[in-house]
């Protein structure tokens, strides 16, 4: 039977799931999980993969992933492969440590996120694993509570913001809450591939991307325009909008405006990484999806500011 055709362009999410051969355990020590959470780290940085949930089980791993580069095939080729070698390594074996491939949903994201991340993140508690879900620590669940620091990798604000921080977060995932649909759908033996309303399927049949799929910036009811977008921007940082498009190097090379408004527009306006790159006049869409790369990074790590900049030229973005 021919293996089912992989759906990927950029900025797709998925739900991916991958399962030990025979059911047999893929995380056997606490050094397994330290490990398979390091490759995470790398797979991010290396293929500008957004990680924004996860949760390590016995012998299963759930993965909630959006892919600004449309990379999912390369990524997950490269980090169960290599946690592959890592276990027969240790383990002085040989062969497969997965089923098969891994299992890959395609999931849109503004109908799905919020409840795709609560069916993940109760996994150890539906499973029986523990009683309280903040006491299992290899899933995303305790930086989302903040019981734990959040590692620099792992995307937790569009989610925070999208139910109100931490608290409601908790309440979210901890409540009376129903995901019959969600486990009704995983429920079958064959499930669809896609996971999103009939329309968004239909676009999907037709090779077509979603119209919009952003949900940090649900806010923003209508994407702005480069032209917007480059304004705001030159407006935060007292520059030219025309310098924004021009690679500088030497003086002022170290500005963050020129890396902002490429981040803007892929976040917020939803541009492809190669309209970024000609916007921009860059070489090509990895040196775009590198500066991107980067300056998420600093976002995440609060760098100087950045952040509240990052809050004033949203204001000016929102109608």
């Amino acid at each position: 039977m021919a293996r089912p055709l992989r759906i990927e362009f950029e900025g797709a999410w998925y739900h991916v799931m991958n399962r030990g051969a025979g059911r047999r355990a893929i995380f056997k020590t606490d050094a397994d999980r330290r490990y398979f959470l390091k490759l995470l780290e790398a797979v991010s940085e290396r293929f500008n993969v957004e990680i924004h949930a996860y949760c390590l089980m016995g012998n299963h791993y759930h993965l909630m992933l959006r892919t600004p580069e449309g990379n999912l095939g390369r990524l997950m080729r490269h980090l169960n492969g290599l946690y592959t070698q890592w276990h027969n390594r240790l383990g002085g074996q040989d062969g497969p440590l997965f089923r098969g491939r891994y299992k890959a949903v395609l999931v849109e994201a503004e109908v799905y996120w919020t409840h795709l991340s609560r069916y993940i993140h109760r996994n150890p508690l539906e499973a029986g694993m523990v009683r309280k879900l903040a006491a299992y620590p290899w899933s995303s669940y305790p930086a989302y509570i903040g019981e734990s620091s959040a590692p620099g990798w792992l995307h937790t604000r569009y989610l925070l913001g999208a139910l109100g921080g931490k608290s409601a977060y908790r309440r979210f995932v901890e409540g009376k809450g129903s995901t019959s649909e969600l486990e009704a759908f995983y429920g079958k033996a064959r499930h669809s591939p896609i996971l999103g309303t009939e329309r968004y399927q239909e676009r999907i049949a037709k090779g077509l991307p979603p119209l919009r799929d952003v949900p940090d910036s649900r806010t923003i009811h209508k994407r702005p325009s480069l032209n917007k977008i480059l304004g705001a921007v030159a407006n935060r940082y007292a520059v030219s909008q025309a310098s924004l498009r021009i690679s500088t190097r030497g003086r002022g090379v170290k500005s963050p405006a020129r890396a902002m408004a490429m981040y803007l527009c892929q976040e917020v306006a939803g541009m492809r990484l190669n309209e970024i790159a000609q916007a921009f006049a860059l070489s090509g869409y990895a040196s775009a999806g590198a500066a991107i790369r980067n300056m998420r990074k600093r976002l995440g790590e609060g760098e100087g500011g950045l952040q509240r900049d990052l809050n004033y030229i949203l204001q000016d973005l929102t109608p």
